[in-house]
């Protein structure tokens, strides 16, 4: 899977569950998806995105492949 499907996959499952979790728990749950937005915002700006550090350390990411912009290889 390519880094910028990885990144969308996990924003909009980290907001689906906020929301979830806002409905069926409590309200303060919405913060977790506003942190998603926050976050893509900031790496949309920056280009920096805490994510694709934690997803290379453990594995999930090739390297190379968070570097590498444009189409598939």
């Amino acid at each position: 899977m390519q880094p910028e499907s990885l990144t969308r996959v996990l924003a909009g499952s980290l907001v689906l569950l906020g929301v979830v979790l806002t409905a069926l728990v409590s309200r303060w749950w919405v913060l977790l998806a506003a942190f998603a937005g926050a976050n893509l915002v900031v790496s949309a700006l920056t280009g920096f995105c805490p994510r694709t550090l934690l997803l290379t350390k453990i594995g999930w990411l090739n390297p190379s492949a968070s570097l590498r912009r444009g189409g598939r290889r």
